[in-house]
């Protein structure tokens, strides 16, 4: 059995994956893909699938396109000690660097939660810090809307006797066009085509795990949210306003659904998925969510790929 089909049997007996690793969401963002896996005795005590790219003979390790956090995921034995955690975390995450083919260039975002700076620089990583917002989903609608900012709560009361929102999962494309217009205004690309985003989509949809949210005012779409969730968490994945339209509370009131979406079906975090951007920060912050640093990691042993990064 071939380490991939291992893993799809992995990910099939453990729920608890995230999103972003699971076997199914691999195949629909990685042409070329392949699973580190370690074990603590019989069991599997880790695992980290990555995907394969070469640019001009330059081995590359990133993240796939939408696909915020990568890395390992650990899996803990459930009577080991608070105590040895750390350790374990630390054993089990080297091994896995060791089990993976070598890469001259690294550019990866890691799961929240993960603090291991000390083990990435002494293998050769450069660490950066980013940051994402978490909503706790356990206090119930009340506390977690009475957390909002004031006028977000405000614009929230407004838009529901204005817009009508539902999932339409047939207005992706509308989506991607938006968020053209968006960053074309900002002189910056989508990195990622219509067909790569609707397959992505298209592999959410056959495992039940998203839902397109579009805000309308009489028959004019306002907004567009992408909503996608594993076992227990929700993430905002992707959205965009209308251009051609002005109203400013439609995102804010699209973002609210998807909390309470999230919390209708029983998950413990909502993640704005980070940003930052200090507009877009600023926006998420006032959900009244819990900033959560997590880390990226980099290297670049190439001459020829800094060469390229020096020259765009």
């Amino acid at each position: 059995m071939s380490n991939k089909e291992t893993y799809k049997s992995i990910c099939e007996q453990n729920t608890g994956i995230p999103l972003f690793l699971q076997y199914w969401w691999m195949e629909a963002v990685c042409r070329e893909w392949d699973v580190a896996i370690v074990y603590n005795g019989d069991r599997v005590s880790g695992i980290w699938p990555y995907a394969i790219e070469s640019k001009g003979g330059v081995s590359i390790r990133r993240s796939a396109f939408l696909t915020p956090y990568s890395g390992p995921h650990i899996f803990f034995p459930q009577d080991l000690k608070e105590s040895k955690r750390d350790n374990f975390e630390h054993e089990t995450i080297t091994a896995l660097l060791d089990k993976m083919p070598e890469a001259k260039v690294w550019h990866m975002g890691l799961q929240p939660g993960l603090k291991q700076v000390g083990l990435f620089k002494a293998k050769g990583f450069e660490v950066q810090v980013k940051q994402t917002f978490l909503v706790d989903l356990h206090h119930g609608i009340d506390t977690v809307f009475a957390k909002l900012n004031e006028d977000y709560r405000r614009n929230i009361r407004k838009a529901d006797a204005e817009l009508k929102i539902a999932d339409e999962p047939q207005m992706l494309g509308k989506l991607y066009e938006f968020q053209k217009a968006t960053l074309n205004n900002k002189d910056l690309q989508v990195y990622y085509s219509l067909e790569q985003m609707q397959a992505v989509f298209d592999a959410c949809k056959a495992n039940d795990s998203t839902a397109l949210w579009v805000a309308k005012k009489d028959a004019a779409i306002q907004a567009i949210v992408w909503e996608v969730w594993d076992d227990e968490r929700a993430y905002y994945l992707a959205g965009a306003k209308n251009p051609a339209e002005k109203d400013n509370r439609a995102m804010t009131a699209l973002l609210w659904h998807a909390i309470k979406d999230a919390m209708h079906r029983d998950k413990k975090i909502f993640d704005f998925e980070g940003s930052m951007d200090p507009g877009v920060e600023k926006f998420f912050r006032n959900f009244g969510g819990t900033r959560e640093l997590y880390l990226s990691i980099l290297k670049n042993d190439s001459l020829l790929w800094k060469m390229k990064t020096l020259f765009n």
